[in-house]
């Protein structure tokens, strides 16, 4: 198996079920047990592995003490099993703990019980040196969920279509944006490392009332006036005047079209700018000229899911969850964006995905439940739609907020912000928090080039593993990855312990991420290693380990099992 963790935590559920025989569980609740890790007084409220949080069957974790005189891991078994078994926990850890020293053998060197009934498992040095060869051996698949790489409890392989940014194209790309960008091209990296096939897409709202001020406002700079009222002020709409021929004089409708793909094009340059690529570009013009938006009402209306009222045309959509009923069309004639995205919608169950994930604005909060409303009346499984909703950016500038509107044309463009400080800054920053909380990016950090910033934290650690791995020569490293290192006669430090655990959560930081969508995760786990690393490099050398009784192939293989981690 290519996960020593997931091994470890498989030993631990066999030998639960084992002392649960064939006993069942009476409610749920005696399944959810104690989660939390103990030392002798008190539970643990240090950081844990992603394993911990993935509950098996029996509702069994495997945790991390805050201390290392703790033990590797700790367990919450024995509570769990309580109830079902009639005995005292303590009692139970240590009947745990002698079987999983029978099924482990030398990999564990002790148990200990301790608080209520956590049992604390301290690893062998024997197991440290072998799951590290295991980590090694794995190469770059390390961390990828697959049954074909040896991962238990991969997931089922969907194929899954991820809808993102999808900015109106009536302005350049504004930081909120490039959050939008950072996040979604995240998920998808994550999900597609996790055995899915992704489709990435971007829907451009070519069509409709902004896309007709656009071309109003281009043509009233182009005529040396001001925008009409709710148009556009940034310089970039006198850009696009200059740039289009005969701006003054052209119909507003032609002013529209070239302005928007004058926009899309930007738009298009500045995500690849951002290392942020897209299999497909929707237009909502599309579903208006093939006739699909029609199409898509006439399906529902067969269906019985619309009625007119007031000359208007509605969706029923509270029988399926919505606060009220939608228009879809109103009296004057004119399609709602509802219908545009009913439509799209349905071509996209055409595609016969298994999934899709549309990445909402922090103002789409009352879309959702007519989005799903209408996914349901088109006859989707709102089980395989998802809409997470981004919130906010605020940049900050010497501790002052900076104001964003692209209609007033005060905003930061996510262009500036790359100039500013750079890409992978911009998209570290960005990804640091969960989506479903605003960012305050702080710029002047992001400029630093100290500890304080995480960015930089992160690429110095990873840095000074190249610088390592350059000292001590190519063939040495070869040398170093081809010997047996789980036969290596050394007891690793602590700190090379602990580095170690935190490389090992990698199968399971990934997988955690991709379950709960949620790339943050991923942000927060390289600055832990990169804090790991750096603690191994001050305690440990490196290159020359031998002239302090160290094993410099060990060192050096754990190093390269660093880099390699901090990479992804």
């Amino acid at each position: 198996m290519s996960d020593p963790l997931g091994e470890l935590r498989g030993e631990l559920e066999a030998a639960a079920a084992e002392l649960a025989g064939a006993s069942e569980p009476t409610s749920a609740s005696e399944l959810a047990g104690t989660s939390e890790p103990a030392t002798a007084s008190e539970p643990a409220t240090a950081s844990e592995p992603a394993n911990a949080r993935r509950p098996g069957s029996l509702g069994v974790r495997l945790d991390r003490p805050p201390k290392p005189d703790l033990g590797d891991y700790s367990t919450n078994a024995a509570m769990v099993l309580a109830p079902q078994l009639g005995a005292q926990p303590r009692e139970i850890a240590e009947r745990l703990g002698e079987l999983l020293s029978e099924r482990l053998g030398d990999q564990l060197a002790s148990t200990a019980v301790a608080g209520p009934g956590f049992l604390n498992l301290y690893m062998s040095d024997a197991w440290c040196r072998t799951s590290l060869g295991r980590m090694l051996a794995a190469e770059e698949s390390f961390g990828r969920a697959g049954e074909d790489l040896g991962y238990a409890g991969a997931p089922q392989q969907e194929r899954i279509l991820i809808e993102f940014v999808s900015a109106n194209p009536t302005g350049p790309l504004t930081v909120a944006s490039g959050r939008h960008a950072a996040y979604g091209d995240a998920l998808a990296r994550i999900l597609a490392f996790s055995g899915h096939r992704v489709e990435r897409e971007y829907y451009v709202n070519d069509h409709g009332g902004q896309v007709a001020r656009l071309g109003e406002s281009i043509q009233a700079r182009a005529r040396d006036e001001e925008p009409p009222e709710g148009g556009y002020l940034g310089d970039y709409v006198r850009r696009l005047a200059a740039e289009i021929p005969n701006a003054a004089q052209a119909p507003t409708e032609e002013l529209s079209r070239a302005g928007v793909e004058l926009m899309a094009a930007g738009a298009r340059t500045t995500l690849e700018r951002f290392g942020v690529p897209f299999d497909r570009f929707f237009s909502e013009r599309s579903l208006h000229d093939s006739g699909a938006i029609e199409n898509a009402l006439a399906r529902l209306e067969q269906l019985g899911h619309v009625y007119s009222a007031d000359g208007a045309l509605w969706l029923r959509s509270t029988p399926f969850g919505d606060d009220k009923d939608r228009v879809l069309r109103r009296s004057s004639g004119e399609l709602t964006y509802l219908a545009a995205d009913i439509a799209y919608h349905e071509d996209k169950r055409a595609r016969e995905v298994d999934r899709v994930i549309d990445v909402l604005g922090a103002d789409h909060h009352g879309y959702v439940e007519r989005m799903r409303a209408a996914w349901s009346a088109l006859g989707g499984d709102v089980a395989r739609l998802e809409l997470p909703i981004m919130q906010l950016v605020n940049l900050l500038e010497g501790g002052q907020r900076v104001a964003m509107s692209k209609r007033e044309g005060e905003f930061v463009t996510l262009d500036d912000l790359i100039d500013d400080i750079g890409v992978d800054a911009a998209r570290f920053f960005l990804l640091q928090r969960s989506h479903d909380t605003a960012i305050d990016l702080d710029l002047a950090l992001a400029r630093e080039q100290s500890p304080e910033n995480p960015v930089y934290y992160v690429q110095y650690a990873h840095a000074r593993i190249a610088s390592i791995l350059r000292r001590a020569g190519e063939e040495r490293v070869r040398a170093a990855l081809a010997a047996d290192v789980a036969a290596s006669a050394e007891q690793p430090h602590p700190s090379a312990r602990s580095l170690l655990a935190r490389l090992l959560d990698l199968p399971a930081e990934v997988a955690v991420a991709a379950e709960r969508r949620a790339p943050h995760r991923l942000a927060a786990y390289g600055h832990e290693v990169a804090q790991a690393f750096s603690a191994f490099y001050r305690d440990c050398r490196v290159v020359g380990a031998a002239e302090e009784g160290g094993d410099e192939d060990l060192r050096l293989a754990l190093s390269v099992a660093a880099e390699r981690v901090l990479s992804r």
